[in-house]
């Protein structure tokens, strides 16, 4: 179905694998028009609960590929709309995937490539792993995958890395909160096995209505509005099905019956 993309499936996680590695997982329009569809077809597989990103070869993803890149310079303004909106559309059906997200990071994570990984819910990366919003070097500017990048590293930081585009080492993007884990390239998938186990014990309705909750907080002050929401959407999942068989398993010290192999 895929040519940049391969889909790995162990249970109830699938592992997104970027598949350029020629190239270093560089973005280009097919692979961003095949990121969104794998996106939406994860999102409406009900037996998925768990999205790993990640990428073959020596890099998560280097950014844009050099080629499209230089068919983006040659092309109208209305055309490189077209284009970018498609890179934007991709990053934030990525983002608002209502399943929990990891991004698996290695070598590389410049430009888009380090946008995919803020848009993630949760970063975990290598010690050989380096970030870098380098758009500006090719005089260009970090704008689709600024929001995601944005939110994990604040305003201020921001204005550090988007106008110089340093590199960043995954010890300093842990410290700038990017990254969540830092950790022996030999124990990366040992991590990441240990966070889908964890979040595989939350409710799947739950784990998708706190990501909702999370994207509604940040946009919003403390204010009446924001205490009548929160209110009312905790008093709307208490209601569900999934909420009562929660408390149902808690009461009786069983397990819920969304966890696997449970009767």
């Amino acid at each position: 179905m895929y040519k940049m993309l391969e889909i790995e499936y162990d249970g109830a996680v699938a592992t997104l694998w970027m598949n350029r590695p020629e190239v270093h997982n560089a973005f280009n329009a097919e692979l961003i028009a095949e990121l969104t569809a794998a996106c939406r077809q994860l999102s409406d597989n009900d037996a998925v609960r768990v999205v790993i990103l990640g990428g073959r070869g020596k890099s998560f993803s280097a950014g844009a590929d050099l080629n499209w890149m230089k068919a983006a310079g040659a092309a109208t303004e209305a055309e490189n709309f077209t284009d970018a909106k498609k890179l934007a559309t991709m990053l934030r059906t990525l983002a608002e995937l209502p399943k929990p997200t990891i991004a698996r990071v290695h070598g590389a994570a410049f430009a888009g490539g380090m946008g995919l990984a803020a848009a993630c819910d949760i970063c975990v990366a290598s010690d050989n792993a380096s970030f870098a919003t380098t758009e500006v070097r090719v005089g260009i500017i970090p704008s689709t995958i600024g929001p995601y990048v944005m939110r994990a590293i604040g305003a201020r930081q921001a204005y550090r890395y988007f106008l110089t585009a340093e590199r960043m080492s995954s010890q300093r993007a842990l410290e700038l909160g990017l990254v969540h884990e830092r950790i022996e390239s030999t124990q990366l998938d040992v991590t990441i096995k240990r966070i889908c186990d964890a979040l595989l014990l939350g409710g799947p309705k739950a784990l998708s209505a706190s990501k909702d909750l999370i994207r509604f907080l940040q946009s919003q002050p403390l204010d009446d509005g924001m205490i009548d929401a929160t209110a009312q959407r905790i008093a709307a999942v208490r209601a569900t099905p999934e909420a009562k068989e929660g408390l149902d398993a808690f009461l009786a010290k069983r397990k819920p019956d969304w966890l696997p192999n449970n009767p």
